[in-house]
């Protein structure tokens, strides 16, 4: 099979999700200043950052759906310019109700960007590239990853924390431009005018996958009493049950569980959420046990963590050549095998074991990311018909975003009960503090982990199968 390019269309792919990964880490490095200039708190600023995620992840499937009816590229030009707009308002925000406000717009057009971005990288190539094609955009994601901060402390030491937003505006009015001018070179795909929007179903999405946020992130959970949290479980319960039953009657649903009878793409969604809610566990719990307990340095331990991103970027473009040669499953199933050995070194960490032992462990971690995430993602969105790869895509996103919230919140709930079961104190609050405890704590927690990334090597293996219906650029 001839390889085909669409250079202009996979460089406008890559360049929305550098944008997202560089946005993401040059806002988030820039909170603390931003709340001391406004005025607030921690728990205030706490807001800024979940009004975005509320509606990056509650309206991603929405616009996953849509980019399939109305054509991707109108949608991640939208994307862009609706992210830039919203840059530009954080940017002159003169309040934490402004910040909050704008930040979710801002959110919206992450939204955009990043339910089709995948998609149209799938696209841009033939069939025999699909998978180097999801290892560049894993690349590309990281690089942003890395280079945010950097960036992000450049505005604030040289300029201000506005500067962080006002920088993020320009790009995007380019990336908008080079997907309009993708636009009058590549007819829609699979266009659908006839099709009416399920406003309804998208709603019920939007509230179940919110509360659903709501629920699990650990940010919330402070800020919020228990009645509430009681009001928010009742809402996800009756949302997610009114979802379920519109979207199996609805003529053109937001949701189309029919597409999860796919096995190839309900696996692979499953291998990708026990992956990212076990490499967000590792994230979170490993810098508590560096720093409190080894007693390393914030400095020290910035820098390990720089490790993950660079390893990836070096291993995304290989795996996407080796799905490309073998197919998904095996390189997918790999990289999910280095997170069980990963976490199973967790279970040898020690008050006093060297330093070199936890930056294995985050190393081998990181080597899952790199193998695994270009296959899954071909199997998820390079494989699905052409038509549903928005909705495939948005999936894919939303899954990530769910895996790292679940991460956290299972690695907050093992911990607890597992420091009460080592110190024999019911009701203790878990604390560094006690470090025989909390390490015993940590060592609990990783093996249950592990056996929960067993999950993630059988639907690797069970849903990702070789063939695939890839079109090939248009």
């Amino acid at each position: 099979m001839n390889a085909k390019i669409n250079y202009l269309l996979l460089t406008t792919a890559l360049l929305g999700t550098f944008f997202s990964g560089t946005a993401t880490r040059i806002v988030s490095i820039s909170m603390p200043t931003i709340a001391t200039s406004l005025a607030t708190d921690l728990l205030g600023i706490s807001w800024a950052l979940l009004s975005y995620q509320l509606s990056n992840i509650g309206l991603s499937i929405v616009f996953g759906r849509l980019s399939d009816l109305w054509g991707r590229e109108k949608v991640f030009a939208l994307g862009f310019l609706v992210f830039s707009a919203g840059s530009l308002l954080c940017g002159f925000s003169q309040s934490l109700i402004q910040l909050i406000v704008f930040r979710f717009l801002q959110g919206i057009g992450g939204a955009m960007l990043q339910s089709s971005s995948r998609a149209l990288a799938a696209e841009s190539v033939s069939e025999n590239l699909a998978g180097r094609a999801q290892g560049y955009m894993t690349t590309a994601h990281h690089v942003g990853f890395i280079i945010g901060p950097s960036i992000g402390g450049l505005m604030i030491d040289y300029l201000s924390w506005r500067w962080s937003f006002f920088f993020l505006v320009p790009i995007g009015i380019c990336g908008m431009l080079l997907t309009l001018l993708n636009v009058k070179q590549r007819p829609l795909v699979f266009p659908n005018r006839s099709a009416s929007i399920d406003y309804l179903g998208a709603a019920l999405l939007f509230a179940t996958t919110s509360a659903l946020v709501m629920l699990l992130d650990r940010r919330t959970q402070q800020m919020i009493p228990i009645s509430f949290k009681v009001a928010l479980a009742v809402l996800f319960i009756v949302c997610l049950i009114g979802l379920i039953l519109h979207e199996t009657r609805a003529r053109n649903p937001i949701l189309n569980l029919r597409l999860f009878r796919i096995r190839r793409f309900s696996m692979s969604v499953i291998s990708l959420l026990v992956v990212a809610s076990c490499y967000s566990l590792t994230g979170f719990l490993l810098p508590f046990y560096l720093q409190d307990v080894l007693g390393l340095t914030a400095t020290s331990v910035g820098m390990l963590f720089m490790a993950p991103s660079l390893i990836t970027i070096a291993l995304a473009p290989a795996s996407g050549h080796l799905a490309d040669r073998l197919g998904p499953r095996i390189p997918a199933t790999v990289g999910v095998a280095f997170m069980i050995v990963s976490l199973g070194m967790g279970a040898f960490l020690r008050v006093d074991s060297h330093w070199l032992l936890p930056a294995l462990l985050v190393i081998v971690s990181a080597i899952t990311n790199g193998i695994f995430n270009p296959a899954n993602s071909m199997a998820m969105i390079a494989m699905m018909p052409a038509e549903h790869r928005g909705f495939a895509s948005a999936v894919n996103h939303v899954t990530f975003g769910f895996g790292n919230v679940l991460g956290i919140a299972l690695s907050s709930l093992l911990m607890s009960v597992a420091f009460e079961h080592h110190t024999g104190i019911a009701g203790t609050a878990l604390t560094t503090a006690n470090a025989s405890g909390f390490v015993a704590a940590l060592n609990t927690t990783f093996i249950i982990a592990a056996g929960w990334s067993s999950v993630g090597v059988a639907t690797s293996l069970i849903g990702s199968a070789r063939k695939s219906s890839h079109p090939g650029p248009r």
